[in-house]
């Protein structure tokens, strides 16, 4: 087992880009940290339960719960597209640029650059709004 891990499981700071993780081999984590956001995926490293609990686990990784023969729906590659094009779009440093309105540009500075002094958003809450803003006010319709 890998000792880094288990002593630094947690690289990226909640407020900022997570630009670190660390490689998965046979869903089990390893010593190796991958210099870029971790793409997103069915695969989650849990560590096996010491002691066997009376209730089931769900299984979100079979994908013919949600699929049939004519059609798949699988919705891992649209997230990673979304997310590759919202972190493109946010990283365009001119607001005139951003193809949004007024109001959504202060907006975006105001939580991207404010220097909070109290309860701070996370990343992943600027982001999931981003994205929403990206949706409705960038996207190609």
């Amino acid at each position: 087992m890998p000792d880094q891990f288990y002593e630094q499981p947690i690289l990226n700071s909640p407020y900022g880009y997570p630009g670190r993780h660390w490689r998965l081999e046979g869903g089990m984590p390893t010593d190796d940290i991958i210099e870029r956001r971790r793409l997103a995926e069915y695969l989650t490293p849990i560590p096996k339960p010491k002691r066997q609990k009376a209730q089931s686990e769900l299984d979100f990784s079979d994908r013919k719960a949600v699929a049939d023969d004519q059609e798949r729906y699988d919705p891992i590659p649209v997230i990673n597209r979304v997310r590759l094009l919202v972190n493109k779009w946010r990283e365009i440093p001119n607001p005139a640029d951003w193809r949004v309105t007024p109001e959504t540009a202060r907006l975006l500075q105001h939580w991207r650059s404010h220097p909070f002094s109290g309860v701070r958003p996370f990343f992943c809450q600027v982001e999931a709004v981003e994205t929403a803003i990206w949706l409705s006010e960038v996207a190609p319709s």
